[in-house]
């Protein structure tokens, strides 16, 4: 039996024990209590992340002296900055791994709702919806069904305003973090690094692109990305306080 004949089972075994909670919607909900065991498995390496990113605030005034001293030897800067963070046992990377390690779930997703046949058998999870709109479709397939306010279109309309009321929280928080603890990543000279200042101001608005991959994707994975992303909205104000 392969994985995805696996996950197939899995859901509907979840969909099975909520569908007398939220009847025609129970695979969706499943999705949903899918992507908190999720997101629980990753909480301790959230945390980790958010001791590491500490970590790496508290050693940018030693970085700063490093980068003052090595000013004419950027190859040299690069190398003393790795060992501080061998010494410290401060990974730079340590943030991305819960990310990283989401994606295994997001593209099982992807693949169990954009597949006719799972395991040589018609894929009966296709049948599923939330409210109106199939979790395989997509946003294309409910405009062309009834338009932006069909019933399918509606669905994705309230998944659009939960993303983007996430996405206006992230903004808002990220603009009085960068404020509060602006990045001084400052070449030999002194001066800023070219570029630098674009990806600052462009950071904030990095939320929103998330309305850009629920439009795209079947829903049964759009809904796991919003989730995930509310998740993770509550999750850092909680951690990064």
């Amino acid at each position: 039996m392969s994985v995805f004949s696996l996950f197939a089972r899995l859901v509907g075994q979840f969909a099975d024990l909520l569908q007398p909670l939220f009847h025609a919607s129970a695979a969706a909900a499943a999705i949903v209590l899918f992507t908190a065991l999720v997101r629980l498995l990753v909480h301790p390496l959230s945390r980790a992340a958010a001791r590491g990113q500490r970590a790496r605030a508290a050693l940018q005034p030693r970085i700063a002296e490093l980068r003052e001293k090595h000013a004419k030897d950027p190859r040299r800067l690069q190398q003393a900055v790795l060992e501080l963070h061998a010494r410290e046992k401060v990974s730079p990377l340590s943030g991305c791994l819960p990310s990283l390690l989401q994606l295994p779930a997001f593209f099982l997703l992807y693949h169990l709702f954009s597949s006719s046949t799972i395991g040589g058998e018609t894929n009966g999870l296709l049948g599923h919806r939330l409210f109106a709109a199939p979790l395989g479709g997509r946003w294309a397939d409910a405009l062309a069904g009834g338009g932006v306010f069909g019933p399918a279109g509606l669905v994705y309309l309230g998944l659009f305003v939960v993303v983007a009321a996430v996405a206006t929280f992230n903004y808002l928080r990220t603009k009085r973090m960068m404020a509060d603890n602006p990045v001084a990543v400052t070449a030999g000279s002194g001066e800023q690094v070219p570029g630098l200042g674009a990806v600052n101001k462009v950071m904030p608005f990095m939320s929103f692109f998330t309305l850009v991959t629920v439009a795209v994707v079947p829903l049964a994975a759009a809904l796991y990305v919003v989730t995930s992303t509310a998740w993770t909205a509550v999750e850092r104000a909680a951690l990064y306080r």
